[in-house]
């Protein structure tokens, strides 16, 4: 029986690889995410019905997600695990909706057991679309700037081609977004889009994802588990950062672009395969080549329709309307009203050269979101970095290096402090200038472990 997909939220990789291979045996598809950003991306992409979170997150924690997954129509169900349980994280748990809270080491078969008595609602939620409150992925051709015009034209032209498309742009440029575009307005519009970012990645791990393995072919493997590319069949597989993979396993994926057959690990006999291959570099893949460390085979076979992302800053005309777009899902994603920009913050969004492209732009939107009480936001909400930013004189390098690597939880963190610290430690005016009720300001000071000393308790 096949069940509904889930969502698996979970940095540890060993972790991740017993919840998906367990759950993956019982029928239950899994799609991954190790960040609550990664997260959020796959939410959007695919058609997720139940989510298992780990409570702390590279980039934040399970509560920078559960609204959104409770605000969705209709509402997913959520299981919270933690390594770390204390009363008034259950509580909170509690309050913001988590239907299951589990204290780690967990069996797997317990997991798939409280997963299973939402089986009766998911399946019903099964039988209608998802709508989501952020309304629909960002469209890669936003913009009326002459190079979004011209790649939206060579976008049109290939999109019904079966062949593999390269998508080359800088970080932050949208690759991703225009790969999921060319799926969905493809000949294979129908079938799975399934996505996997190579970078960092081990060979093995990364052979095991891509082509599955059988019970037995290594240490763990106590389940055959198919891979993404059987699981694409019939879609669209899109390796993101194609340059990073191991070259044994540039061989086994020119294989399959050859020959649309492959093997699990551990197996004898081919499978067959027909997909769609998308795949995606922000390092100029000739270079690659060249060094000896991209086959020029699997180069020729991939790029046969190439596609080429603009960077932000040689679209800035782009800009205003991007942001506009960004700052409207942000704020759905906050559960916030309306928001927007003022004629003074959409022209300082322009004096930016966004070395970090879109992402980097959703990121300063979201940062003068989280930091700002006013539904229009000033051009003084905006906070962003130059490409090569020297450290002022009163600040050493590294402390511009550590700034430049913050989260968005950083953010907020640093800014309670900085807003006690004026308030001279008063919770109640500190609250009063941040916008936000006494009681919230406790729980974050509790959430981000910022201590007090004042002696108001007010």
């Amino acid at each position: 029986m096949t069940h509904p997909r889930v969502l698996v939220v979970e940095d540890d990789p060993t972790v991740m690889l017993a919840i998906r291979d367990h759950l993956e045996a019982h029928g239950w598809p899994v799609t991954p995410a190790t960040t609550v950003r990664e997260a959020l991306e796959r939410f959007e992409l695919q058609d997720v019905r139940a989510v298992i979170t780990d409570y702390a997150l590279p980039d934040g924690n399970a509560f920078d997600l559960v609204s959104l997954f409770k605000n969705t129509e209709p509402p997913l169900p959520v299981i919270l695990l933690t390594g770390h349980a204390s009363p008034e994280l259950e509580r909170r748990a509690q309050r913001s909706g988590v239907d299951e809270f589990l204290v780690k080491p967990i069996g797997l078969a317990a997991l798939e057991a409280v997963l299973a008595r939402f089986e009766g609602s998911v399946l019903e939620q099964a039988a209608r679309p998802r709508r989501s409150r952020v309304e629909a992925a960002l469209s890669p051709f936003l913009g009326t700037s002459d190079a979004i015009r011209r790649l939206e034209q060579q976008a049109v032209r290939i999109v019904d081609n079966r062949r593999p498309v390269l998508i080359q742009g800088e970080t932050g440029s949208g690759k991703g977004v225009l790969a999921l575009w060319l799926h969905a307005h493809g000949p294979d519009a129908g079938g799975p889009f399934v996505d996997l970012n190579c970078a960092g990645l081990a060979r093995d791990f990364l052979e095991s994802e891509l082509f599955g393995h059988e019970r037995g072919a290594f240490t763990g493997a106590t389940q055959a588990k198919p891979g993404l590319i059987e699981t694409a069949a019939s879609g669209t597989l899109f390796l993101d950062e194609i340059g990073d993979t191991d070259p044994a396993v540039q061989s086994k994926l020119l294989k399959v672009l050859e020959t649309n057959t492959f093997r699990r690990l551990g197996a004898v006999q081919e499978r067959r395969v027909e997909l769609r291959v998308l795949t995606a570099t922000g390092t100029p893949l000739e270079q690659l080549v060249r060094e000896g460390r991209f086959r020029r085979d699997l180069f020729f076979r991939i790029n046969g329709l190439p596609l080429s992302l603009p960077p932000l800053r040689e679209r800035m005309e782009d800009v205003p309307v991007l942001a506009r777009r960004l700052l409207h899902e942000v704020a759905n994603i906050m559960s916030r009203g309306p928001l927007a920009l003022t004629e003074d913050a959409e022209r300082k969004l322009g004096t930016h050269d966004w070395p970090g492209n879109i992402r980097e732009l959703r990121n300063v939107l979201e940062r003068a979101a989280i930091l700002s009480s006013n539904t229009l936001l000033k051009a003084d909400d905006l906070e962003f970095h130059a490409a090569t930013p020297a450290a002022p004189p009163d600040r050493p390098a590294e402390s511009a290096d550590v700034e430049r690597s913050m989260t968005l939880q950083d953010v907020q963190r640093e800014h309670i402090v900085r807003v006690l610290k004026l308030e001279k430690n008063n919770v109640a005016k500190a609250a009063a200038r941040l916008g936000v009720s006494r009681s919230t300001l406790y729980e974050m000071l509790e959430r981000f472990g910022i201590e007090r000393t004042d002696g108001d308790p007010s």
